[in-house]
């Protein structure tokens, strides 16, 4: 049986590898991720075909970040897909865009506080104000909420602090970072056990590599799931 608080992340390069991916899986996953990753590679159609032939839900990772007219007007795009999940850049006027664009549709925006795979080295290098990382995360998480997001995307590590913020009651928090125990953390730096994630306040996790490189992704799955705390 599976449990849609696993999102299972497509990081595969094309939609012919990613369909058999799912497939692979089968009904150990209901939840899938389509980064950029995949764009040019078919992922608006295999996102497509996990949602219309395949009755999968769909979490479309495009991150997107630019003025609002034209954040607004890809998101009206992109809302007439019928997926479930879209991320933004977390900036309160990218937020009020995507807002105004799904408007009407369920559509659910994310928006991206800081990327799991940064650390304050990392904030420095891009010239972000001083401070520590987490309390930056938290800040940008409430700003976002305020903006009208209707959830964010932020680290395990972080997840707890959000899900206390008063703007995140009834709101989504989703997790990558997120890998099963003695699984290797590759290029994320923030990082914590699908157990942990959901016990700290995420609703859904997302999980790739530990999945999609097994030699069997659909038991990967399966155990990904036992870890989780019982609803």
């Amino acid at each position: 049986m599976s449990d849609d608080r696993l999102i299972v992340a497509l990081d595969v390069p094309n939609v012919v590898q990613g369909l058999d991916l799912v497939q692979r899986i089968g009904e150990a996953a209901s939840f899938y991720k389509i980064g950029l990753g995949m764009l040019t590679g078919g992922g608006l159609a295999l996102a497509n075909e996990l949602k219309g032939e395949l009755g999968k839900r769909v979490f479309l990772d495009m991150k997107l970040f630019d003025i609002g007219a034209t954040i607004e007007a890809a998101v009206r795009g992109i809302a007439r897909y019928d997926l479930d999940f879209l991320t933004v850049h977390g900036d309160p006027q990218v937020v009020r865009a995507a807002a105004e664009g799904k408007a009407g549709t369920g559509l659910k925006i994310l928006a991206v506080t800081v990327l799991t795979s940064l650390d304050r080295a990392d904030l420095d290098a891009n010239l972000i104000k001083a401070g520590d990382i987490h309390d930056i995360t938290l800040e940008r998480a409430a700003r976002a909420l305020e903006a009208g997001a209707d959830g964010v995307i932020a680290s395990p590590q972080e997840a707890a602090m959000i899900r206390a913020l008063p703007q995140a009651k009834g709101k989504l928090i989703v997790t990558p970072g997120v890998r099963p125990a003695g699984a290797a953390a590759g290029d994320q730096k923030r990082i914590a056990t699908p157990h942990q994630a959901i016990a700290d306040g995420a609703d859904h996790i997302v999980v790739g590599r530990p999945i999609w490189q097994a030699a069997d992704p659909a038991a990967a799955a399966r155990a990904v799931i036992a870890e989780l705390p019982r609803r």
